[in-house]
């Protein structure tokens, strides 16, 4: 018996994109189901993440089209990450396998070919993995690069180069279930579940049609939450600087009363001044790091659902 598939597609005011990525991925579905790779039960999984356009309009025309078409859609806009969360939880009772991909169409589609073979060759998780950031600027590229290296020096479990391109098994997407964080950063969280994982490499291509729904403030939010969400890392390295400064205020300490007992000591008004606003820069940094940590504490504990889905396209049929 050939498992049934699951393509898990979160979209938010993907209105341009759809109608161009939305066959390739149906094609994709049916070359599968011919080669034999997967049953016809399989499903093209759209997640309608609040979008203000008419994205779920098109999702709805379309799973009236075609059966391997299926969709939800969100109460509200809750991000890419609970979007993809609530795609992978729907699609876990009905499918044997997952793949999670944007619908932008940049991820290389004929890498499912080679998720599915490593998932029938044993693996419960394969990462689709860039093997080249050709496609992005300078600038995108570098911070990018600095992103995945930095949070490997906070101690965070991450697949370098990859994304939310990926693979699950039924077995993996039911130990996701069990991680009950609200802050969610899913690239950390699988490497979490374990099983047998595997990678296939892929060249990333340029959007087709419409404009990234990930600016810069939007990257460099994700990246905080990625890195508070698995990492206490900055809290530790705050202890640390704290005794580094701890000791060499005392050495100071020790200097300014050995310079007042010999008579050699000058009041100066520029060197007291800079260690004030040193310290209170250190302070103040120090508590935005461990307020951070707070803030998601206190999301984490009222327990908040991380996502509602008001709408299926089954409720129309």
């Amino acid at each position: 018996m050939q498992p049934i598939l699951y393509i898990v597609i979160p979209c938010y005011n993907e209105q341009e994109v759809l109608p161009v990525t939305a066959p390739m991925f149906l094609q994709k579905i049916n070359d599968l189901y011919i080669d034999g790779k997967i049953s016809d039960q399989s499903r093209i999984l759209f997640v309608n993440d609040g979008s203000r356009d008419k994205t779920w309009d098109i999702i709805s025309e379309l799973s009236s089209l075609d059966e391997h078409y299926c969709g939800i859609s969100l109460s509200r806009n809750q991000g890419h990450q609970n979007a993809l969360l609530a795609g992978l939880m729907e699609a876990k009772e009905k499918c044997d396998i997952s793949i999670s991909v944007d619908c932008d169409g940049q991820d290389d589609i004929d890498a499912i070919d080679k998720m599915v073979d490593e998932y029938l060759s044993g693996s419960d998780i394969v990462y689709g993995v860039r093997s080249d950031r050709k496609t992005d600027t300078k600038f995108k590229r570098g911070t990018a690069q600095f992103f995945y290296k930095l949070m490997r020096a906070m101690g965070a479990d991450i697949v370098y180069n990859h994304a939310d391109y990926r693979l699950m098994s039924k077995r993996a997407l039911e130990t996701l279930a069990e991680f009950k964080e609200v802050n969610l950063f899913l690239r950390g969280l699988v490497p979490m579940v374990g099983f047998k994982y595997s990678s296939v490499e892929y060249s990333r291509k340029e959007r087709m049609a419409g404009e990234s729904k990930y600016p810069l403030k939007k990257m460099i939010s994700f990246a905080i939450n990625g890195i508070t969400s698995l990492s206490v890392k900055p809290i530790r390295l705050i202890t640390a600087f704290g005794f580094i400064v701890s000791a060499l205020s005392f050495i100071g300490i020790i200097w300014s009363i050995i310079t007042a007992l010999v008579g050699s000591s000058v009041a100066g008004w520029a060197s007291t001044v800079s260690i004030i606003c040193f310290f209170g820069g250190v302070q103040l940094l120090s508590l935005g790091v461990i307020g951070e940590y707070i803030g998601k504490i206190y999301l984490e504990v009222k327990g908040r659902p991380r996502y509602t889905i008001a709408q299926k396209t089954d409720d129309n049929k």
